[in-house]
This record gives C-alpha cells, structure tokens and sequence, in this order.
C-alpha cells in the first residue's frame, strides 16, 4: 500500500534554533498550489537532480519520499536494475522529484541536497538504505543527528550541514516546489512514476521494464 499525501504536512513557520531549523506542523493536509505546465515549475530556485540522458526521447520522473518504507524498497530492488539496463545506458533521462509527507522527510532532502548534483544520487541512496536506523529514532534532534552522519559519510562537513539545515527560505521553496508538482502530475502517493507524461504507480522490474522498452519502441518507430 502506498503511503498517501494526504498524510503531509504543511510549513506554517520555520524558525532557526542552535543552528537547525525546524517547521511546526499543521493538523491538516497542505493546501497544494494549483500548477499546469512546466512553465510555472520552473519559478523555483531548485535544482532538478537527473540521471542518464536528459534528452533521451523517454523521460520518467519519480516522486519519492525519504520516509516512505516502499520508496525504500524500490530503491533497493528495481531501481539498481533501471539505471543499470536504461539510466546508465543513455536511454532514458531520470529525474528524482522529493515528496515531503511530514518533517523528517524534508530535513533529508535538505541534507542530501547539501552535497549538490554530484553527491545527491549517492546520499538518497544512503538514506533508503539506513532509513529504519534514522528514520525511526524517536525524537527531530535524533533524527537530524542520524541524517548528520550520514552527510559526513559523504564527506560533508559539520559546517557544510549546519549552513544547509539553517536555510529557513530553502525550506519553504522545497516544499512550494514540492506542492506545484504534486499537483500538476496529480501525485496521490508514492512511488509514483511519470513516464513520458504518463503516470503510473509502483511496479516490478519486469513491468517497469516492459513500460519503458513500449515507450522506446514508439520512439524509434
């Protein structure tokens, strides 16, 4: 079962504490920005973090959470065997688009947007694979810990972390950004997958690959 949006939070204030910035949470789902084209995506100071060819003729699109158990195992599984057979080989671009459904969500995006384009792949791997560990402490000052280690093991600095966890403004952009795209794709839950403008939900290897060996064939026909 996917985890649904509806379980989101939205950011009413943040405020910097010791060097962490922290959002109160609202008791109700985000009121998500209506969207309906690229055009207005693209009013955001965000960084689109693509894999293999950015121009390839089939372009998908993942909407992932860090704290979603399901994106976990997505990771674990289909995702090395994609970009093995279709990301690594140039035959399709893959962007990695962040859902924030609650707080801890949104502090590893920021940490795993820290390191830039170069290091952001590798440190959402990181954090799928260790995300019972840091996703599942008890308290936001344990959790930002755990996300901190896992920064340093990238080779981030204490420095490097506590600039990016300070930036109250790129907080809010993320999330803004976040909430234009799940509304212009109609994203419900996640994974969710936008293959050539076409959504679908979370599936095996086998039908990821079958999705995306039609989509190639209708290109090159």
């Amino acid at each position: 079962m996917k985890t649904s949006i509806l379980a989101s939070v939205s950011v009413v204030a943040v405020v910097a504490a010791g060097g962490i910035w922290y959002m109160t949470q609202s008791a109700e789902a985000p009121q998500v920005a209506a969207a309906t084209d690229m055009a207005e995506a693209e009013q955001f100071d965000v960084t689109e973090m693509v894999q293999g060819d950015p121009d390839a003729a089939v372009q998908v699109i993942e909407y992932a959470s860090y704290t979603c158990p399901h994106c976990a195992t997505f990771h674990a599984n289909q995702y090395p065997q994609l970009k093995e057979n279709y990301i690594d080989t140039g035959k399709i671009g893959f962007t990695y688009r962040e859902v924030y459904f609650d707080r801890p969500g949104l502090w590893a995006s920021m940490v795993a947007r820290c390191g830039g384009e170069m290091r952001f792949f590798g440190l959402t791997s990181l954090m799928f694979e260790k995300q019972q560990d840091w996703a599942r402490r008890e308290s936001g000052d344990e959790i930002v810990a755990a996300l901190r280690s896992i920064g340093k093991v990238a080779g981030l600095t204490d420095e490097d972390l506590d600039t990016c966890l300070a930036d109250a403004d790129q907080a809010q952009e993320l999330m803004a950004w976040y909430q234009s795209n799940a509304a212009a794709d109609e994203v419900t839950g996640t994974p969710s997958f936008i293959i050539n403008g076409e959504k679908y939900s979370n599936m095996s290897y086998a039908d990821f690959a079958d999705v995306l060996d039609e989509k190639l064939a209708e290109t090159n026909g």
